[in-house]
């Protein structure tokens, strides 16, 4: 979480003012039941500049002269768009805009890195033999020799994320207007106070050429809408947010008005000042029915990250943590994640989800895999790099030894490395839905939204608040409930899941900013989810004074 801070300090956001946001036949069938569309040919975007390409094949060329046995090259444009504004006043509007060369080189099994501003011929090629020199110097400390599993190259490939409205090109008036439209609903309600809201965009131009012949641009956009409110007691001996009330996505600017900040506004503000009235929750064991906008944050934390397979292997242990599911011979195809109708795929595919891509920055085409299959750990999350370190697995499951597609750099200045995919639960058999849920637990909490949460550097032992939570009893909701949190080990929590919804429930939440990484980068990543209810799980009283 700290470089979600770190970020928010940057842009002049108060920390408190945004969080992150928003049994089956067979797993082969959950998986093919959430199958996307390919684009259509409008969607992908124009041939790679000429230009850009001599510059690519400039820095394969140096680098294999300067002793390469392997290069790749990314030569890309990063842009940011972001306004922010309170109550009625506009208080920050970001424009970020960074276009370099980033060059690795493989000599003698061994990794270098540069990257560069200046994008000439000469400068690219400078790049390249400080790559190679890198390579070099850092032998002397390679454990073993890298070794990149096969990948089918891509000549001349080229994808966009599908999208109506390009959002760098809608003007900031109107984008300021909305917001303070959408600021000025939700005061109304009695007791909103405070209103933060904000719009974030990102678009990248990624071109990117290596030695196996790859050659692919690729035009990437995300879209956020955010708004937090606050309700403020008469006597001011209590405030309340509700925060976190859309999810980012891989989608343009036509998101933002399917969003509807102006028309949902009040209805938010409602449930903030309701938050105010709401009964302090008692501790105790509840059953919990979890909606999608809140249950994409466990299994981003408590999934998600301990299945990132250089974790699992002990590489992200100064920052991040390690994991628990390790090692991965004691795992994999033993570990009983959770039940026999769990299943959890990682993707890149998924229409509108953040880690959506057509090409990997290793340029592989990225395939969806399962990583829990019918509640056993079946797989990690990996690049060419790490593949070949989980041969031994896929030679038993007869299946090729190839990379995901899990490859990412947050900057033309970053180096790529294992980053998340989309990692999703999939829909039951049955066609549940949020209500059915509620209808068969007799004493419960039902919770939306992610909210505030803590997890070990193993990603074992957690505690997760939420958003808005409400009393269930006799399969009914009964009334609000404030100052819930519940307790977890990872394990226990997923084995106690007895119920999810079907395909029609299915919701997609993500996080803009999650970190990983040494120097720190960030990347945006999805997970879809169905609600899903969880027996006599641990709830604390965060409001309850020693």
């Amino acid at each position: 979480m700290s470089d979600r801070r770190d970020f928010l300090k940057k842009t002049g956001i108060a920390a408190g003012a945004i969080a992150v946001s928003g049994a089956l036949r067979t797993a082969e069938a959950a998986t093919s039941a959430l199958t996307t569309p390919v684009p259509s040919p409008a969607s992908v975007p124009p041939p790679m500049d000429p230009a850009t390409k001599e510059l690519l094949m400039e820095a394969l060329n140096a680098a294999k002269m300067a002793g390469a046995t392997y290069a790749d090259a990314r030569i890309a444009r990063y842009r940011d768009n972001q306004i922010f504004t309170r109550e009625q006043q506009i208080i920050n509007v970001v424009d970020q805009d960074s276009m370099g060369c980033g060059i690795r080189a493989l000599v003698d099994g061994t990794w270098g890195f540069s990257a560069t501003r200046t994008l000439t011929k000469v400068g690219i090629a400078e790049a390249a033999k400080e790559a190679a020199a890198i390579a070099k110097a850092n032998r002397v400390a390679r454990d073993k020799a890298v070794q990149l599993a096969p990948a089918q190259s891509y000549p001349e490939a080229s994808w966009q994320t599908p999208h109506t409205v390009d959002p760098f090109t809608v003007d900031v008036k109107d984008k300021a207007s909305l917001l303070l439209k959408a600021n000025a609903e939700a005061l109304k309600v009695a007791g909103v106070k405070f209103v933060f809201s904000g719009l974030f965009f990102r678009k990248q131009e990624r071109n990117y050429a290596n030695t196996d012949g790859s050659v692919i641009n690729q035009v990437v956009i995300q879209s956020w809408p955010l708004m937090q409110i606050t309700a403020v007691a008469p006597d001011f001996s209590d405030f309340q947010n509700r925060g976190n009330v859309v999810a980012p996505a891989g989608r343009g600017y036509e998101y933002v008005g399917e969003c509807d900040l102006v028309g949902n506004a009040g209805k938010w503000g409602e449930e903030a000042a309701q938050k105010l009235k709401a009964k302090p929750v008692d501790v105790g064991r509840y059953d919990l029915v979890l909606d999608p906008s809140h249950l994409w944050l466990t299994i981003h934390e408590s999934i998600a990250h301990p299945t990132e397979l250089d974790r699992a292997m002990g590489y992200e242990a100064n920052y991040a943590g390690t994991s628990f599911v390790s090692p991965p011979d004691q795992f994999l195809g033993k570990f009983k994640y959770g039940p026999a109708f769990m299943n959890i795929r990682g993707d890149r595919s998924q229409t509108g989800a953040l880690a959506t891509i057509g090409y990997d920055d290793e340029g592989v085409k990225p395939e969806d895999f399962l990583i829990v299959k019918n509640g056993v750990v079946n797989d990690y999350q990996t690049t060419r790099e790490q593949a070949s370190w989980l041969k031994w697995w896929y030679d038993q499951q007869k299946l090729p030894t190839r990379s995901h597609g899990c490859s990412y750099a947050d900057s033309w200045s970053s180096v790529q490395f294992q980053r998340m995919p989309n990692v999703s639960l999939l829909p039951g058999e049955k066609d549940l839905k949020w209500d059915d849920l509620i209808a068969a637990t007799d004493r419960g909490i039902a919770i939306k939204g992610d909210g505030s949460f803590s997890i070990d550097q193993q990603r074992y032992n957690a505690q997760f608040g939420g958003q808005v939570f409400y009393e269930i009893k006799g399969g009914k909701i009964t009334g609000m409930l404030k100052d819930v949190a519940y307790q977890m080990r990872t394990p226990d929590f997923w084995n106690a899941m007895d119920m999810i919804g079907g395909k029609s429930s299915y919701a997609i939440g993500g996080s803009f900013f999650d970190g990983k990484g040494q120097p720190g980068q960030v990347n945006a990543v999805s997970h879809g989810a169905v609600p899903a209810r969880f027996k006599q799980i641990n709830v604390i009283n965060t409001g309850r004074k020693a």
